[in-house]
């Protein structure tokens, strides 16, 4: 390291530990000069990650926190452009860029796996953090928080703001108003109390005085927690880190040490409203929580206990008290939550579709349960069975699209933020024995005993609804509105038009190209010419055809089998989306439902079962479905997986009425959630399903077609009950044919042999039947449907075919939607508009979509998506934010796989009909677009969006409002 060995580049090294959970050694530094904490985790992988991280509590309800953490990223003073975190998506080779506020941080972390584009990444956030334009721009905190909207005298007084529209989306949904409120119920006297996002009550008390203070107090070095990750040079990063910005800072003393919550002498008790349409039925829409107060988020052993409890008692189908909550019939779903992201860890039970007077049954029900459990013990099998599968996570550490540096960094501050030990969360395998040698000694009878019946520290907190009050707040906030814009003097006015204006003219004006040149880009030169070419073998086994790709994966199989399901009738099609939450869900001849649960979770890491739409690559019209069965499992446990599978696929008894009536309303309820949590994908398969035949297909298994065949199905389930298990068994028994399977297959060669004979063993026992193909799913006939909710923002997408409107797929229209959705879109609908986002979908089967999300507006963003022709017509940039726009479509084309994800992606290509000449054309095309090819795909967007359908979800009065630009109108919680 250098002469002195604790000393490096102005950094002080306090402690060095290799960890071999993580294949890291991790190295433990404090900046002597600015005081900066610092967290180097060293290893082989090239995906590096940085991030930077303060302590921020909030202190109010005005979303102070998150508003900065939008605001920081719109200019700094070596980077002075309006929104340098959007140049960054539009021209880095990223592989993560982001920024998150939490109850008690603000964390800005960014990775890549160019060296170079690494550190551009690193100076850019690094400048926005310690030196942002916010200070002395006030249009910033209007623009991306809240202001007072007016451009003539004449009109209304209306709130405006990027984070406060995001916040009215959020605090729509009824299950994300009892998240948002279960810490206000327990941590009275703390900064948990507060809503750290912003509660858009709220969040118009915000002045620009107590924006730049918060800044001034929390974002300096002595406050913050520095995570370098990867395979990079630490002697280099750490010079940088020094050179350039810790250096130019002295240490302070900053007080955010998050304070601890003295235990309460009697649990609480809060009830919320929260708003339902006039003409909803109000019948068992309440929700409720139990919410306790356990340890601290320093304490490993706790930490990773109060995780596997949660999922030991809630997550599983054999789980104890959801079992017995469900039996109870007290409401229609039960889950759990556990939070170990603040100091002191909360673990919540959740009813959902239910009464408020059941509150005290509730009650009863969760403590006698939990107190029959100590006294009875619980079976160590469903034990192993909640254990199981956090092992298996925490060896195989594949996070999908999320770089494992980011995870762990994650994972860090859980600890780090609160004192404790860095890498507390990271050497997990002496906690991981502790609990598994506490099977012996009823270690989680007694963490029960802790956490619930001797914890006084816990929360009732009730979520009812109540008609007509969202319309009500909404009056409300006009006349209060009125109110301040009538006591206004007319010189008040006029400079409140002025500064309307001048936000608006700083959102419309062109960033100065000698400011958009200050921001650092690799060069093409830097970027690999060639598709990654993944490495498939096509194989036979007993006549079915196996996909292998061969991979290091530490003796973890992933094993899928795609059951092709195009002889299913289109009547039939909504069948499969239930098929899909019914599998593993119900006895079987050998087992019942509460074995399969423990079988399957001690068995096997993942069973997870959904259906998938394939197209052809350069067909509108031509496509496949597959139900698909994805697996992982440890090399020795294959055996009992593929035993587990012939029970679910060929042995279900779906005879079992009320079970089966238990999974619909639990099914409904999740779609619910996720409708509020999804609403531009859900507004956008909907949409597709208006042209596509693909998209006609997924809406009618997973999109809001199928939400209200489960709506039927749960009002009319006792009349029609015998006839819906026998459908279902027809279903899945035409379903699970061996002669519509292709199995894929991930796994290391000398492992390949074993599997082959097991594999062939297992679909050997099902039957192989001629199959007919009945795919006609027919489009949906209505068009410019307005699809109402009692949330107070719009979900608006718009679109139509290419390949049906005569063009061609080709690699220019992947930089198009880069320009679309990182440019056009993101100023005049984001920035312009105040909604949270939108974005362009488009794909090789010709299917083009814009869509918003958390937008306050409606006919404003159909004018938007009809003006983009126009755009492109005349789009003319420098050179060099050309080749930005290229570089950032690539890095999207780029992002790292994880060996499941390669065998994904193999599929994926495979089953599309796409080569690899065809991606290697594909991408040359990208490297090579220019300005003129986007200007001459005007056309095609011109024709695309002339008379194209769209469809809007979103707030009832707004959708009432503009009636006139639907054919149909609905209201989509009955």
């Amino acid at each position: 390291m250098s002469t002195e060995a604790n000393q490096l580049q102005g950094f002080i090294l306090l402690s060095a530990n290799q960890v071999e959970e993580i294949h890291s050694y991790v190295r433990h530094f404090i900046h002597e000069k600015s005081g900066a904490q610092l967290l180097h985790i060293s290893n082989d992988d090239d995906n590096k990650v940085f991030s930077i991280t303060f302590r921020t509590p909030p202190s109010n309800d005005t979303g102070l926190p998150h508003i900065l953490e939008h605001s920081v990223l719109c200019g700094s003073r070596k980077y002075p452009v309006k929104e340098p975190f959007v140049e960054l998506m539009k021209g880095s080779l990223n592989t993560f860029l982001n920024a998150m506020t939490f109850p008690d941080k603000t964390m800005y972390p960014v990775a890549s796996r160019n060296e170079k584009d690494f550190f551009h990444l690193m100076d850019v956030y690094l400048d926005a953090v310690f030196f942002p334009q916010l200070l002395e721009n006030p249009e910033i905190l209007m623009q991306e928080g809240w202001h007072y909207d007016m451009t003539d005298p004449k009109d209304e007084l209306t709130y405006k703001g990027v984070v406060y529209n995001e916040m009215k989306g959020a605090f729509s949904a009824p299950e994300s108003i009892l998240f948002r409120n279960i810490q206000n119920s327990l941590f009275p006297d703390t900064p948990y109390r507060y809503e750290s996002g912003g509660d858009p009550r709220a969040i118009p008390q915000l002045t620009q005085e107590e924006f730049v203070a918060f800044h001034r107090r929390y974002y300096h070095p002595s406050n913050s927690f520095i995570i370098l990750y990867g395979n990079g040079d630490l002697n280099e990063q750490l010079q940088y880190l020094d050179q350039n910005y810790l250096s130019q800072f002295d240490r302070i003393e900053v007080d955010s040490e998050i304070t601890e919550q003295a235990a309460f002498k009697a649990p609480g008790k809060k009830v919320i409203d929260y708003p339902l349409s006039s003409d909803e039925d109000e019948q068992e829409k309440t929700l409720m929580s139990l919410n306790f107060v356990a340890g601290k988020a320093t304490d490993p052993e706790q930490y990773l206990a109060l995780q596997i409890l949660e999922y030991l008692l809630l997550e599983m189908e054999s789980s104890p008290l959801k079992r017995a909550l469900i039996q109870a019939d007290l409401g229609k779903d039960v889950f759990g939550s556990v939070d170990t992201s603040i100091l002191q860890p909360v673990l919540s039970i959740v009813l959902k579709n239910t009464e408020e007077e059941r509150a005290e049954q509730f009650q009863d029900v969760v403590f006698t349960t939990l107190r029959q459990l100590v006294k009875n013990g619980i079976d160590q099998r469903l034990i192993e069975a909640a254990l199981n599968p956090f092992e298996f996570q925490l060896r195989e550490a594949d996070f999908k699209q999320y770089p494992k540096g980011l995870v762990y960094s994650l994972q860090v501050l859980d600890s780090w933020l609160y004192g404790g030990d860095p890498l507390a969360h990271l050497a997990y395998e002496p906690t991981l024995k502790k609990l598994k040698d506490g099977l012996g000694y009823r270690y989680f009878e007694q963490l029960i005993e802790r956490v619930f019946l001797q914890n006084s520290h816990h929360s009732l907190l009730i979520v009812r609804p109540k008609k007509g009050l969202g319309e009500a707040r909404n009056q409300e906030l006009r006349a209060e509105l009125a109110k301040r814009k009538a006591a206004m003097s007319q010189e008040e006015i006029t400079r409140l038009i002025a500064e309307t204006k001048k936000l608006q003219e700083r959102q419309q004006t062109p960033d100065d190209p000698e400011a958009l040149a200050k921001i650092p880009m690799v060069e093409l030169k830097d970027v690999k010419r060639e598709v990654e070419a993944l490495a498939v073998h096509e194989l036979k086994w007993q006549g079915n055809q196996v996909l292998y790709h061969s991979d290091m994966t530490n003796s973890i199989l992933y094993l899928n089998f795609y059951f092709r399901c195009d002889q299913i009738s289109a009547e039939a099609i909504p069948y499969l989306g239930l098929l899909t939450q019914v599998f593993g869900k119900m006895a079987t001849e050998r087992y019942s439902v509460e074995e399969l649960s423990t079988e399957t979770n001690l068995q096997t890491g993942r069973l997870d079962f959904n259906v998938q739409t394939f197209g052809q690559s350069g067909d509108a019209t031509q496509f496949t479905p597959y139900f698909v069965i994805k697996t992982s499992v440890l090399k020795e446990k294959l055996p009992r997986l593929l035993e587990l599978l012939d029970q679910i696929l060929l042995h279900t008894k779906m005879s079992d009425e009320r079970r089966l009536q238990e999974i619909i309303r639990e099914t409904k309820s999740r779609i619910e959630m996720r409708i509020f949590d999804q609403g531009h994908r859900v507004v956008l398969g909907r949409l597709l399903s208006y042209y596509s035949p693909l998209g006609a297909y997924q809406e009618k298994v997973k999109g809001i077609e199928f939400y209200r065949f489960l709506l039927k199905l749960e009002r009319e389930f006792s009349n029609h009950a015998k006839e819906l298990t026998q459908q279902l068994a027809q279903v899945a028994e035409q379903l699970i044919n061996r002669n519509q399977l292709l199995i894929q297959l991930t796994c290391e060669e000398q492992n390949l042999q074993e599997v082959e004979s097991l594999v062939s063993q297992f679909t050997a026992g099902i039957h192989a039947t001629p199959v007919t193909v009945q795919q006609n799913v027919a489009l949906a006939d209505v068009k410019n449907e307005g699809i109402m909710t009692a949330g107070d923002v719009q979900y608006v997408a718009k679109g139509f075919n290419f390949l049906k409107a005569g063009y061609s797929y080709q690699g220019q229209l992947l930089v198009l939607r880069s320009i679309m959705s990182t440019d056009y879109l993101w100023s005049r609908v984001r920035v312009q508009g105040g909604a949270y986002g939108a974005f362009l979908h488009l794909d090789r089967h010709g299917n083009f979509g814009f869509a918003s999300y958390r937008d306050p507006n409606l006919s404003r963003t159909l004018k938007v998506y009809d003006e983009a022709a126009a755009y492109l017509r005349d789009f003319r940039i420098e050179d060099r934010e050309m080749t930005k726009l290229i570089l950032g479509t690539i890095s999207r084309l780029d992002t790292p796989l994880t060996p499941s994800l390669k065998g994904d992606e193999i599929m994926d290509r495979y089953l599309r009909g796409i080569s690899l000449e065809e991606l290697q054309q594909e991408r040359e095309q990208v490297l090579n677009t220019t300005q003129e090819e986007i200007r001459n795909l005007a056309p095609l967007v011109e024709k695309v969006l002339a008379d194209a359908p769209y469809c809007v979800l979103g707030n009832r009065e707004t959708i009432e409002e503009e009636g006139e630009l639907f054919q149909q109108t609905f209201q989509l919680f009955a």
